[in-house]
């Protein structure tokens, strides 16, 4: 697994770095292929959080804890991680086409956060951008991947409609929605 660190408000030192690899390197058994391990480390509030992300194949998986020791918050992140990728990883077997953990997608993501002391231009005012390729796949991936994410929503293209490209969302009142291109072109 290839590791990236980033610290925010915090240095971290090596041991913290070597104990964070060696923990997070044992999630390997649960993948075919090299995967990506993303951690931060970050002091809020006098409190130590661990933020990890792991890619591999084409799917993310996300922790981030918050306890009052570094080293527990990596093994409560690590635990959690295991955990999603547990449960998942059947799901991905059972519902989903065939060959869905073997492929790999070249996912490009890359932030811009404004400056704090910029002036806002109007109300509306954009302080993070993200860019990413959008994978073909079904509905149902898309909720697995947006709940592996822990979002609100995803953005995708729709394989059962022609490769359109959809959002799905968690709804208020329980459940998933569906918003779709419809393909018609309005002049």
């Amino acid at each position: 697994m290839k590791f990236t660190f980033a610290e925010k408000r915090m240095d971290s030192s090596e041991d913290l770095r070597a104990y964070a690899t060696k923990k997070i390197s044992k999630l390997d058994r649960f993948f075919k292929t090299e995967g990506d391990a993303f951690v931060t480390f970050s002091l809020e509030r006098g409190r130590f959080r661990a933020e990890i992300t792991i890619h591999n194949n084409g799917i993310y998986y996300r922790a981030s804890e918050l306890t009052s020791d570094m080293y527990a918050s990596i093994d409560s992140g690590v635990a959690a991680i295991e955990r999603q990728i547990r449960r998942n990883k059947t799901r991905l077997e059972k519902r989903l086409r065939e060959g869905a953990l073997e492929k790999d997608a070249a996912a490009s993501v890359s932030y811009t956060a404004a400056a704090a002391d910029e002036e806002p231009a109007d109300e509306f005012q954009i302080v993070r951008s993200k860019r990413f390729s959008i994978k073909p796949m079904s509905a149902e991936e898309a909720i697995l991947q947006m709940n592996l994410l822990d979002h609100e929503f995803f953005v995708f293209r729709n394989m059962d409609a022609e490769d359109a490209i959809a959002v799905v969302y968690k709804r208020r009142q329980g459940g998933y929605g569906l918003i779709c291109d419809d393909g018609l072109d309005e002049d």
